[in-house]
């Protein structure tokens, strides 16, 4: 069987090393807010080209503290994708802000720019952009139509650990780039983690006080906040793992170069462009059989996953929020994606394995 992933065999290559750094930490005593989650934070911003980095407990905090940090009023809009994951509207409703969906460009599934600029309105704060399966989203129009309308820009890079846009990397072009650490990710802990990346010497301070009980200064809390705190084993594993993510993401981009040139036209492949350097924590296609195709697979062998099987408008969560809308693009995606195997562990001949079945498809 050729799983879609494995967590164990994932991290194998990084055992010894994280072994190393899990008795540093346990030695030193310290487990909340010290020289690891300092280290990692400082080396993280150098990898993005950023000026600041600031861990926090998860991706999905990452995206809220950052609303949050921003301060928008209550019932301010915020434009996002309509076929991300559900976090990101999460994030907007959990700060007493309306999300607004809009389309995705059906060729490379990132929000589409000429939708978002249709979707502004006087109540409009911000701009989500969700920069999916480690492509990132068309960044220059995005951010021209922000500065024109006055808007703010965050970045949901939870995907997109390295991902490139003429030369700049995700989580760098934004008001602030959010991160996930989720351990399936190409950048993944061991548990829980995420970070916030910004340029703003205020907005970096702002997000590093919110995480912490509004504090930055132990028993004083200047503003209301949250205990949102990225631990120091997990930024001490992400540590270890940082050194290791151009190779791992090497690595994806060879196995994701042979599924292009070796699956046949009957799939739907993702679209390649010298613009975007493209970091693949998902290689997804589509089908219109898609159903039929996972089934198939499994018979044959090859475990797949679906990102995602229900667009967020149709999740029960929704009801009463979204409502009565309809977004065919997204709804055609979600109906048709499929997630092949892509991990670090896999192999050429893995790869390989799995297109010689589907090409029997």
């Amino acid at each position: 069987m050729i799983e879609y992933e494995n967590l164990k065999k994932l991290n194998e290559p990084f055992f010894a090393e994280y072994e190393q750094k899990f008795h540093s930490v346990l030695d030193s005593g310290w487990f909340i807010l010290g020289n690891e989650v300092k280290e990692f934070e400082n080396r993280f911003a150098s990898y993005c080209g950023t000026k600041h980095c600031v861990g926090v407990a998860n991706g999905l905090d990452a995206l809220f503290l950052a609303l949050k940090a921003l301060e928008f009023p209550v019932g301010g809009e915020v434009i996002v994708p309509s076929n991300t994951y559900i976090a990101t509207i999460l994030a907007v409703l959990n700060c007493g802000l309306k999300p607004v969906l809009v389309e995705p460009d059906m060729a490379t599934y990132n929000i589409n720019p000429v939708e978002i600029e249709k979707a502004i309105t006087r109540k409009t704060v911000a701009v989500m952009v969700v920069h999916l399966y480690g492509k990132c989203c068309a960044m220059d129009e995005i951010i021209r139509i922000c500065k024109k309308n006055n808007l703010k820009l965050v970045e949901d890079c939870a995907q997109a650990h390295g991902a490139i846009y003429r030369g700049k990397k995700a989580g760098t072009f934004g008001d602030f780039g959010a991160f996930s650490f989720y351990p399936t990710k190409n950048l993944g802990a061991l548990g829980d983690g995420g970070a916030l990346n910004t340029e703003s010497d205020d907005l970096k301070n702002s997000i590093a006080q919110l995480r912490n009980y509004g504090s930055d200064k132990k028993y004083y809390n200047d503003v209301a906040g949250y205990n949102s705190r990225l631990d120091e084993l997990q930024a001490a594993f992400l540590t270890v793992k940082l050194g290791h993510l151009d190779k791992i993401n090497k690595h994806k981009q060879k196995l994701a170069s042979i599924y292009q040139d070796g699956l046949k036209r009957d799939f739907i492949k993702p679209v390649m462009d010298k613009d975007f350097i493209d970091v693949y924590h998902i290689y997804n296609i589509r089908h219109s059989r898609r159903d039929e195709l996972k089934s198939y697979l499994v018979d044959h062998g090859v475990r797949t996953e679906i990102h995602y099987p229900v667009p967020p408008h149709w999740q029960n969560a929704m009801k009463g929020v979204l409502d009565g809308v309809a977004f065919p693009i997204s709804e055609e995606i979600h109906k048709t994606t499929l997630s092949l195997p892509i991990s670090f562990f896999h192999t050429p001949a893995d790869i390989t394995r799995v297109i010689d079945i589907m090409n029997k498809f």
